[in-house]
């Protein structure tokens, strides 16, 4: 199983993504002789082998679609292990670090791996990720996530404590990423990873205090273009909306005539009293701030 290569069908040890509705996605790893339990009933496992992704698969009381694995479907499923970045937060981090296939990046923390799978998926083929995560629960997890969606050959996932320890890497990376309660604490090891003619570097931070702290360290080392962005997205509902007619007044005998025609002519009644729009405004609520993303540039060693 790969999440780096497409395959039609499913097959005995897959990793696969099941899709209820837009508010249950879920991930399911095939194994011959087992059963999914779900809302809508039981499924077997070995049902589902030799099925072509993208599916509808029917269950005694509904049915779901299996799907291909992608990076964007496993931010919707992943097993969280920390609070994680969802799409909107990774595409622009995956835009402003300028990922490119044959990128290499450093990822300090892993957590769930939500953002590690959009990062390899950047740079592949030929690119790598060197991800560091501290607590040991979580880096046994990742890596074997990584193992099981064939991906070891793109990341390296190192049990480190970097506010303390460091990279101790020398002049890789392309571009640094950091997800940590310190970050200002990582940029000199951040700063040395980095390749001699430089690279682009994000960190992300949910309080102000910590992006004021990090800028001000990212200038110190000789960092520039830092700039802090926060996406938020803002939904907007489409829906039919009935408008009365305007009243102008008593009709003219013309126009009382004209109506009369077009009455007339009607096979059914209809109310003439009001027209229909389609319409779209935001709606009442929306998902707030989640974090800043800090953004800088090195030119050069």
């Amino acid at each position: 199983m790969s999440f780096s290569s497409y395959k039609p069908n499913i097959e005995n040890g897959d990793v696969a993504i099941l899709y209820f509705s837009p508010l249950n996605i879920t991930q399911l790893k095939i194994r011959h002789g087992q059963t999914l339990q779900t809302s809508y009933g039981a499924v077997k496992h070995a049902d589902l082998i030799g099925v072509k992704y993208g599916s509808k698969v029917n269950c005694p009381k509904g049915f779901f679609h299996i799907l291909h694995p992608t990076s964007e479907l496993w931010t919707q499923a992943v097993p969280h292990r920390t609070q994680i970045l969802y799409s909107t937060d990774i595409s622009m981090i995956t835009f402003q670090l300028e990922l490119t296939a044959g990128s290499v990046v450093i990822e300090a923390g892993t957590g769930s791996g939500s953002l590690s799978h959009a990062l390899i998926r950047s740079v592949l083929p030929t690119g790598h990720l060197y991800t560091f995560e501290f607590h040991k629960e979580r880096y046994e997890k990742a890596a074997k996530e990584f193992e099981d969606h064939g991906l070891t050959e793109n990341v390296t996932i190192t049990h480190r404590d970097v506010l303390n320890d460091g990279f101790q890497l020398e002049h890789v990376a392309d571009a640094v990423f950091l997800d940590l309660p310190s970050p200002w604490s990582c940029i000199d090891s951040a700063k040395q990873a980095l390749k001699l003619k430089g690279g682009r570097i994000c960190s992300f931070s949910p309080c102000i205090e910590q992006v004021s702290q990090t800028c001000a360290t990212l200038a110190e080392k000789g960092f520039q273009d830092i700039k802090t962005l926060e996406c938020l997205l803002r939904k907007f509902h489409v829906k039919h909306t009935g408008m009365p007619k305007a009243c102008l007044g008593e009709l003219t005998e013309v126009e009382k005539a004209h109506q009369a025609k077009v009455e007339a002519r009607k096979s059914q009644a209809t109310s003439q009293e009001s027209y229909e729009y389609v319409t779209a405004g935001p709606v009442h609520d929306m998902q707030g701030h989640t974090g800043f993303l800090t953004f800088a540039s090195l030119y050069s060693h």
